[in-house]
């Protein structure tokens, strides 16, 4: 329910900064490079299958077991601390950021 929830205040957020995007720069290119851009954001954050990302990385190129999704899905059930990884981080950190300064680019032009 937690995910559902949040999927959807992202998307209202997201929305919210449409109409702002469309109202400021008049222009539905513009709309709809921050429509695809906030999306792709919310998608990388909220759908990816973090039993799968939870473990180490060099552990990523084989299928998450039966015991390894079951010790995840009590982790995450005994306790809601967020734990952060140093590589998932970098890579988030860079992607986002490159993101949202292309998008910046194109929509302050």
């Amino acid at each position: 329910m937690a995910n559902v929830a949040a999927l959807r205040y992202s998307l209202v957020c997201l929305a919210a900064i449409l109409v702002v995007v469309g109202v400021t720069t008049q222009s539905f290119k513009k709309t709809m490079a921050t429509y695809l851009v906030g999306v792709l954001g919310i998608a990388g954050v909220l759908l990816p299958d973090w039993a799968y990302f939870d473990r180490d990385f060099s552990r990523w190129t084989s299928p998450v077991t039966a015991q390894e999704r079951a010790s995840h899905v009590a982790l995450r059930s005994g306790s809601t601390r967020f734990r952060i990884y140093p590589l998932r981080t970098a890579i988030y950190t860079t992607v986002y950021c490159l993101a949202l300064y292309k998008w910046w680019i194109f929509v302050s032009s």
